[in-house]
């Protein structure tokens, strides 16, 4: 199998593509054929070196968290999956970046009908980010309101159509280039940060997801109701400030449950989820990282291993 491998911690550039031999499905695993590797800020995180003290890894690991591709094999005691079935995954830290990669049964889930590989290698991850934010920490009700910051990137875009399929109303923050995209999603209102504070156009929102951290974050407490939610993915909010605005803070680690991200499939078959790729192939990924690096996108970047 091909592979890209990082030999020590930096930027993109010291990533190799190399040949490698396929790895082998354990109990309870089962081999992929990869078609599809999204490309997430986690992959870039953890390829600076950012996230060593929590996250060690042994020099050379290849980068990527979740893919979509075919069983090629089935590990021992496995009956959930047959060789063939198109699946798709956040399958672990790393492993991703290659054509050929084992995860662990209850990780992955079978592909939605209505998606490519290549729009369902950029669902796992982010679709999941979203789906716990807005459904278990923050328990979004119908009718509440629902302020999410960076909403066109891959989270920020899941997270505008969750909220909205649970019966909310949806208050997004983002650039102007991004709000036709964001409403064609089904945002209600669209406030342009770098014209106006979001502060003069939302307040007494039940739940603010913050997928930007920093000052950002911070100023969302004043717009939140008392007993109000504010989750972020990307930092803890401050307890001092929860305390004086009398809101919960949450923050949270995703983890990877394949019975969600059934139901999440379930959902893009129903035609309630869409997702946008922009797609690299996998020589290119040293691009499509610097490109995840600039920010500002709009919707998810995949790498196609087969070109």
């Amino acid at each position: 199998m091909k592979a890209l491998r990082a030999y020590e911690y930096g930027g993109p550039e010291g990533l190799r593509l190399e040949d490698l031999a396929d790895p082998v499905a354990g109990a309870g695993e089962v081999l992929i054929d990869v078609t599809a590797a999204g490309v997430n800020p986690i992959d870039w995180k953890v390829l600076s070196g950012a996230m060593k003290a929590f996250i060690p890894l042994p020099l050379p690991f290849t980068p990527g968290i979740e893919v979509a591709g075919t069983v090629a094999a089935l590990g021992e005691g496995v009956t959930a999956f047959a060789v063939g079935d198109e699946v798709f995954g956040f399958i672990n830290i790393v492993g991703g970046y290659a054509t050929r990669a084992v995860a662990q049964v209850s990780k992955l889930a079978l592909k939605p009908r209505t998606l490519t590989a290549l729009q369902a290698g950029a669902v796992p991850a982010t679709a999941l980010t979203a789906w716990q934010a807005l459904t278990e920490h923050a328990a979004v009700q119908p009718r509440q309101k629902v302020l999410i910051h960076g909403a066109a990137g891959g989270v920020g875009s899941m997270a505008v159509q969750i909220a909205k399929y649970l019966g909310a109303e949806v208050y997004a923050t983002a650039s102007a280039q991004n709000h036709a995209y964001l409403k064609a999603l089904g945002a209600d209102h669209i406030i342009d940060y770098t014209r106006e504070a979001f502060e003069a156009r939302v307040a007494n929102v039940d739940v603010v997801l913050d997928l930007v951290g920093g000052e950002t974050q911070n100023r969302s407490f004043a717009v939140l109701k008392k007993h109000g939610v504010l989750v972020s993915p990307v930092s803890q909010p401050s307890i001092s400030l929860a305390n004086d605005h009398g809101v919960t803070p949450v923050n949270f680690a995703t983890r990877s449950d394949g019975r969600q991200l059934s139901r999440i499939a379930e959902l893009f078959d129903k035609g309630r989820f869409s997702v946008t790729v922009q797609v690299y192939p996998l020589s290119e990924a040293k691009r499509a990282i610097e490109r995840s690096l600039g920010r500002h996108l709009q919707g998810r970047l995949v790498l196609d291993t087969t070109a």
